[in-house]
């Protein structure tokens, strides 16, 4: 039987398409006044006048970055957490969330170790004990502590968790039978079969390492050793083009305070946006299955 819409119908329609709009476009208006305002002129720029358009036309604000070879030293440290960040957190959460997913008849000592994990997302020891406990392991001013004091992702090891409960059973006792171990399983079996979950966790991990800047500001001694989001807090936006020569003003006539800012954002943000095309069509579908409770 055919289902014939009313009138009714394709008002809710029209209303839930207008507000989908709507907030897409919240989402993709500043992202394009970013882009606009660092391709800007100076002038416009600092005054405000820029919209959604460029306005006196220039990329000297991405050729002042791209000349500065603390960007690019900084840019590709961040590059090496998220790598580092992908491995290390990513194979700690699998290796968590496997036998915490099996029943506690199974896994006699699982209730203690899901209070602890659970204890240990809501509250933690502070500020100071993780900087004292982060130089105590000697390192201190290494791209390891950006890693390790946050090696195990709670929240995604708990979606991951989730995700291997709703697994048929069938197919673990099927390769048990079969004389297959828990390393076999794991490897063979939950791992091709989590997909979606593995990348919903992927872009969380990537996204946290490379949004985060706080960190790289308290266990790095030396600029040198700040990723990107941490470099541009401290030197990029604290940029004082009063100090350029007379050759740099008129290389970079154009750059303002305001479009480096703005140049600066929507680089960091590229990243990011190149990867979430790839793992977004898992997105939805490893949150949902992960949340169900079995």
């Amino acid at each position: 039987m055919q289902y014939r819409k009313t009138a009714s119908d394709y008002v809710i329609d029209t209303i839930i398409h207008f507000i989908l709009l709507f907030a897409g476009a919240v989402c993709v208006f500043p992202v394009i006044h970013i882009l606009a305002v660092s391709l800007s002129s100076s002038g416009p720029a600092s005054s405000g006048e820029v919209g959604l358009l460029p306005i006196g036309f220039s990329t000297d604000a991405y050729r002042y970055i791209a000349s500065k070879i603390e960007f690019w030293r900084a840019f590709f440290v961040s590059i090496r957490r998220v790598g580092l960040g992908l491995i290390v957190n990513g194979v700690l959460t699998i290796l968590c969330a496997y036998p915490l997913s099996k029943s506690s008849l199974r896994f006699p000592a699982r209730k203690y170790y899901v209070a602890f994990f659970l204890v240990a997302m809501l509250f933690n020891g502070g500020l100071i004990p993780t900087y004292i406990a982060v130089a105590k392991t000697g390192v201190m001013g290494t791209i390891w502590a950006l890693i390790l004091p946050n090696a195990v992702p709670l929240f995604s090891m708990i979606v991951l968790l989730n995700f291997f409960r709703d697994l048929p059973g069938e197919i673990e006792e099927a390769a048990f039978i079969d004389g297959a171990g828990h390393w076999t399983i794991l490897t063979g079996i939950y791992i091709p079969l989590s997909k979606a979950a593995l990348a919903t966790v992927t872009l969380f991990i990537i996204i946290s390492h490379w949004n985060a800047w706080f960190d790289g500001l308290i266990y790095n001694n030396h600029p040198q050793g700040y990723p990107l989001q941490s470099y541009m807090q401290t030197v990029l936006v604290q940029a004082d083009f009063s100090l350029l020569s007379l050759t740099e003003m008129e290389l970079f006539a154009n750059v303002s305070d305001r479009t480096v800012k703005a140049a600066q954002v929507f680089l960091g943000m590229i990243p990011v946006l190149a990867v979430y095309p790839f793992l977004q069509r898992y997105f939805t579908k490893g949150l949902v299955l992960g949340s169900v409770k079995g």
